[in-house]
């Protein structure tokens, strides 16, 4: 399974923001939105991601208050990224080995997505358990399985 998969089922809103914008703005978009991440663009360009961790740290920096704190300031300028072909188990590394919560998916230098480590959590699930159901159908359509003759193992 890749990125693309995910995102596909997911779909495509994206929310971003300016690095020059106040930190109060950028969290009243992500309270409105009910989302734990903007992508930061400056000029077309991924520039950085602001969470809810950088958020925390800068209001806990700045006694309790965002202040006239500006999105640049708190935001990770170095965010991990990833592509549509990228396969979900290197997400899963690459996320847990940054304890990362989102991930930008970028096309070259377009921003394709964010991708959460819930999505991530959800494709794994929802895989796993496909191939369950697979696997019991198999189970229950084997020979022998229906109380007819019996299957010999070796």
């Amino acid at each position: 399974m890749k990125v693309s998969d995910i995102l596909r089922v997911k779909g495509g809103t994206l929310f971003t923001v300016s690095p020059d914008q106040p930190l109060a703005e950028a969290l009243k978009a992500m309270a409105e939105h009910d989302i734990g991440s903007l992508v930061v663009m400056e000029h077309g360009d991924l520039v950085g991601m602001l969470t809810f961790r950088e958020v925390i740290q800068a209001v806990v920096g700045n006694g309790g208050s965002v202040g006239q704190t500006i999105v640049r300031t708190v935001m990770d300028n170095a965010p991990l990224t990833c592509t549509l072909e990228t396969e979900i188990d290197e997400v899963r590394r690459m996320m847990l080995g940054r304890h990362a919560r989102y991930m930008p998916v970028m096309n070259q230098r377009t921003l394709m997505g964010v991708i959460s480590f819930y999505d991530v959590a959800k494709a794994v699930v929802d895989s796993q358990d496909f191939e369950n159901r697979m696997l019991k159908a198999y189970i229950r359509d084997w020979p022998g399985a229906d109380g007819g003759e019996p299957v010999q193992t070796l």
